[in-house]
């Protein structure tokens, strides 16, 4: 059955949400940048390192923004996210150096790490922990609109009116999530006390270590690589438009969140993140047939295959994020939530990087055949290493 709409989603648990929806239509869109830099000269491998850029620098600031949210609250960080995020897409409309849109990416990143890191903290400060899964579920879904959404958008606008307009798009929805974070309250979650450095670092590694950060990491590679690498791979296999990829991967993640996301809460995290990691391979699967066996002469309708993918990938997004999340805070003392999810974060984005800037390499010596095969072969392994998780 599907739980009742609980008291936690209205009032601030609704502004937050709004708000996430906003920024994340803004950042998303920039799945669309690698048309961008391959317009203006850049290679594969240089898409891959400019992509990395906004991945790179969560990967380092996250642990540290999570420290802080700790202590000093979630609302600074929110602001401070948010602004940065509108600066870059201001930039991205001044600059088309690719040194600069890597600095940009890398400016975005910050931007990210601080409103992600601080935002979901607020989030689980907010809701229960019987109905953690499902309430996370519930809150991701607006993030996963505007990854329908904001591409579809962005597409349309960047076909008919240009990449100007496009980065102006951004601009706006940006400033929409700034206007919003100013009317978010201090959501009063419970405060850290200070750590000696030695005593952070030593907590840091030892929640690295943990299984579940593992899996996030693999999780991560898989959806790094197919957003980083789909756009000029749809280009190569002559489709001329991706949208519906998109569509499938969102919506499929929505139903799943709306219809099953209390499922982690009721049959336990590891009934729903092993079956998860195994749709995810056979997601990039598809993606690998398509390199190796049709390529880019195809007889064959293509858009099928990939709709597959994107629903298939999208279906195993929707279930393992908020159950990799409720497991991780399941774990956690109250006082160190703005931690845990800033090093949950950076992991998973440390797995988005990797895959950015590894197979940009791989595609540009080997093609995207064999890229899509090692990726899968790699998720596999994920998979197996998910039996490891305790039950419950």
């Amino acid at each position: 059955m599907i739980p009742s709409l609980p008291s936690v989603l209205t009032g601030q648990f609704f502004r937050v949400t709004s708000m996430n929806f906003f920024f994340f239509a803004s950042v998303n869109a920039y799945v669309l940048l690698p048309l961008h830099i391959q317009q203006i000269g850049g290679s594969e491998a240089q898409i891959g390192l400019v992509m990395g850029m906004y991945s790179a620098a969560g990967i380092f600031c996250q642990p540290l923004v999570g420290v802080w949210v700790d202590r000093v609250g979630r609302r600074p960080f929110l602001l401070l996210g948010v602004s940065l995020a509108a600066a870059s897409s201001v930039g991205f409309n001044l600059f088309a150096s690719l040194p600069i849109l890597g600095a940009l990416r890398s400016l975005q990143g910050i931007g990210f790490s601080a409103f992600f890191v601080a935002n979901y903290t607020m989030v689980v400060d907010l809701v229960p922990p019987e109905r953690r899964g499902w309430a996370l579920g519930i809150f991701g879904i607006s993030g996963l609109l505007s990854t329908a959404l904001s591409p579809l958008a962005g597409e349309f606008v960047i076909r008919h009116f240009g990449f100007h307009a496009f980065f102006a798009m951004t601009t706006l929805l940006a400033l929409v999530a700034l206007a919003l974070a100013f009317r978010v309250r201090e959501s009063g979650g419970v405060m850290a006390l200070p750590l000696r450095g030695a005593q952070a670092i030593r907590e840091g590694l030892g929640e690295i270590l943990r299984l579940h950060m593992a899996l996030a990491f693999f999780f991560g590679l898989g959806t790094g690589t197919i957003f980083t690498f789909l756009p000029t791979f749809g280009e190569l296999l002559g489709v001329t438009s991706l949208a519906l990829f998109y569509t499938a991967y969102a919506g499929a993640a929505v139903v799943v969140r709306a219809v099953g996301g209390g499922l982690s809460d009721t049959l336990g995290r590891r009934a729903v993140i092993v079956p998860s990691m195994f749709v995810q391979a056979i997601a990039t699967g598809i993606l690998a047939v398509l390199g190796v066996l049709i390529g880019p002469r195809a007889t064959i309708p293509l858009l099928p295959f990939l709709f597959l993918s994107g629903l298939l990938a999208g279906g195993a997004h929707g279930f393992l994020y908020p159950a990799l999340a409720a497991l991780l805070i399941d774990e956690t003392a109250a006082a160190r939530r703005g931690s845990v999810v800033g090093i949950f974060s950076s992991v998973f984005l440390a797995g988005i990087a990797l895959g950015s800037m590894m197979f940009g390499y791989v595609i540009h010596g080997l093609g995207y055949g064999v890229m899509w095969s090692v990726l899968t072969v790699l998720l596999a392994a994920g998979f197996l290493a998910s039996f490891r998780l305790r039950s419950g």
